[in-house]
């Protein structure tokens, strides 16, 4: 529907809302309208209603806020010095609008699939049926998820449709690089960023699948050194009823790609698309909906939130300069970026490929970790370059209050260190007073299973998953910004791992128990200077793959004597524990590259229930009945340790009986 659409226009259009002109929105299009869960009632906000369409926006080639968009004057659509390009949204909003609490939570959603109600509410991901606690619409918030990614892969994924360039009349053609790890034998595999198994974002076809710049190679680990396949050895085609027929989005390779293996392949590509348009969508539906009164949502303050991917795009928008709208007004008065680590991305670049990120053994040395790293003004002592991740914010007065929050994975898999020490790895940094660093230990870069177990697929580890939850400390977080931004209320201070304290550590002073049968990581994520080519600092990436330099300093956690980390916001289940959460899990043997980390994955590794068990296996962990008297003495610890929490405002009130249930639910699981 959404393409039929766009070709002959909406047979019904439910609402058309036409924006002043310097609003850049010039009309929304609704698709649908219909009541949550029939009109049900969520507390003081009342009934809402989801809307689902089109936003359709215009930007000025001229105006200086949007002279960072690469491409933006090679549009092929440019007309009188305008660029047009449109976005599916979602929005949940309260039918009185009076009854909201004037804030807007932006979700910038996950290769196009929305996710924060289902996230923060328990519920469905579009309240089809149900809505969990309807905690945030309780609260009165306006939730919408809008399209930013022109590359999101699923039919109903919300999409940026924007303009492809041509230089001077003239096709563009570049390089572009895709790389993988399987799980598993595979004769085949698609250009398109393969993540959890799937498609996490389309990619270019190949322009010229003869063309001798296209390469093959293959290599066991990132630092390995690349072996070339013969050209004559593999082909751009896939495998339809038994035959092999040409494709211009797949790799065929004679004998199969093997598990444990990364292939990176590079091709020519054609006609990219002005993917920076997304910075613009953000900024200018924020902008839409504070200052427009015909706004199809209204809003008084405007948060963007975005999580992995999507943390890392408001960190990337945010470096450059995103955050004043054409009119030098500031669009997010919030930013809540989770488990981006220390990256930004390949957002706003010619052929940028948004769905690609940083894992230890996939989409490697993209232009994803890049300094500067800090919010303030840092130095490359090795190049002397000199900047901050706020510095274009600051420069226009529209620096919004943020918060960083990660796991413990993201400093084994992303750099998050980084993020708060100074760029030598010698000493941490200072950090802006609108800025938040959290660290939430124990947990993984998505909540694994519960009861723990391993993962599967390409998410199978030697140990089974963290489960511990995120959901109450987003509830929190979001608490705590809206209190900062409408009233000035402190939140929390930052809690993270810190060189000064020796919490903080380089690689090589982990110091991670032997805990039998447990094999510890030889490595961790690195950020490297990369080099694209001449002109790559400006978004024209010729040089593929990059040219890779001196790493920045590896610092993680340290951790205790049961192998949890020392630092950071810690849930009951880290200070009154019953197992060891370490930030990192080794992929399983029949996977191959057993030395190698899972992508995303923390480990769980129970304690031994008694001291007779924990000698017989040598374990050094003290035993779960060595530790506690009862249940009732786990629990009644357990609660003095969350109230602690819920007094340092990270977890709610509301939310200590939830916590409380799972508590217990640890404790049966462990002694089971």
């Amino acid at each position: 529907m959404r393409q039929y659409g766009r070709l002959v226009g909406l047979l019904v259009i439910l609402g058309l809302v036409t924006a002043p002109l310097q609003a850049r929105v010039i009309r929304v299009e609704i698709e649908s309208r219909t009541d949550v869960l029939n009109g049900k009632s969520f507390g003081a906000a009342g009934t809402y209603e989801r809307l689902t369409g089109q936003v359709y926006f215009t930007v000025r080639v001229d105006n200086p806020h949007n002279s960072r968009i690469v491409d933006l004057r090679n549009a092929v659509n440019l007309h009188k010095g305008e660029v047009e390009f449109s976005a599916d949204f979602v929005a949940f909003r309260p039918k009185d609008a009076r009854k909201g609490n004037g804030s807007l939570l932006l979700e910038i959603p996950n290769r196009g699939r929305p996710r924060i109600v289902s996230l923060v509410d328990g519920g469905d991901p579009d309240l089809a049926r149900d809505a969990g606690d309807g905690w945030l619409l309780r609260k009165g918030f306006t939730i919408v998820s809008l399209g930013w990614q022109w590359d999101a892969a699923g039919q109903d994924d919300l999409k940026l449709y924007a303009p492809t360039a041509k230089e001077g009349g003239r096709r563009i053609t570049g390089l572009l690089r895709g790389d993988l790890m399987l799980a598993h034998v595979s004769d085949e595999i698609p250009l398109g960023h393969l993540i959890l198994g799937s498609i996490g974002g389309n990619e270019y076809p190949v322009a010229d699948p003869a063309d001798p710049r296209n390469v093959l190679t293959v290599r066991d680990s990132r630092e390995a050194r690349r072996t070339v396949i013969a050209r004559s050895e593999w082909q751009f085609a896939q495998t339809v009823n038994g035959k092999l027929v040409p494709n211009d989005r797949h790799i065929h390779l004679n004998g199969g790609f093997q598990p444990g293996k990364i292939c990176e392949y590079v091709y020519v590509a054609a006609d990219p698309v002005i993917a920076g348009l997304g910075f613009a969508a953000a900024r200018d539906f924020a902008a839409y909906a504070k200052h427009n009164t015909d706004a199809v949502v209204h809003a008084t303050r405007v948060y963007g939130e975005g999580i992995s991917q999507n943390g890392r795009f408001l960190r990337d928008f945010l470096y450059q300069g995103f955050n004043a709208d054409e009119e030098g007004r500031i669009a997010l008065d919030g930013v809540l970026a989770h488990v981006a680590g220390a990256g930004r991305g390949s957002f706003n670049y010619r052929f940028a490929q948004p769905s690609r990120d940083a894992q230890p053994t996939s989409s490697v040395y993209f232009p994803t970790d890049l300094f500067p790293f800090t919010d303030l003004p840092e130095t490359d002592e090795l190049t002397g370059e000199r900047g901050g991740l706020l510095d274009r914010a600051v420069a226009e007065k529209v620096v919004p209050k943020i918060f960083f929050s990660n796991t413990s994975y993201e400093y084994w898999g992303r750099a998050a260190a980084l993020i708060h020490v100074e760029a030598d790895g010698r000493q941490d940094a200072q950090l802006s007073s609108d800025v938040r660093i959290y660290h939430f230990t124990g947990l993984q870069h998505f909540a694994g299973p519960y009861p723990p177990r391993k993962g599967e697929g390409d998410l199978l580890g030697q140990a089974p998953e963290s489960a511990l939850p995120v959901r109450f400390f987003w509830r929190a977080m979001l608490t705590n910004m809206d209190a900062w931004v409408r009233s000035d209320t402190a939140p929390p201070r930052s809690s993270y791992p810190r060189l000064d304290d020796g919490t903080l550590v380089p690689l090589r002073d982990y110091s991670f128990p032997p805990i039998p049968g447990v094999n510890g990581p030889q490595e961790a994520n690195e950020a490297g200077r990369l080099d694209f080519g001449a002109d790559w600092r400006n978004g024209i990436l010729s040089l593929q793959p990059p040219k890779v330099g001196k790493a920045f300093p590896v610092l993680v956690p340290q951790v205790d004597v049961d192998g949890n980390e020392r630092d950071g916001v810690r849930l009951p289940e880290i200070t009154v524990p019953v197992a060891t959460y370490a930030g990192w899990n080794l992929r399983d043997p029949s996977i191959g590259a057993p030395e190698q980390r899972v992508a995303f994955e923390a480990s769980y590794i129970p304690f031994a229930k008694t001291a007779s068990e924990r000698r017989k296996a040598g374990d050094p962990r003290k035993s779960i009945e060595e530790r506690y008297g009862s249940r009732e003495d786990y629990l009644d610890r357990f609660g003095h340790a969350l109230d602690e929490l819920v007094g340092q405002h990270w977890i709610l009130p509301e939310d200590r009986s939830a916590v409380m249930l799972r508590g217990g639910q640890d404790w049966d699981e462990a002694t089971r």
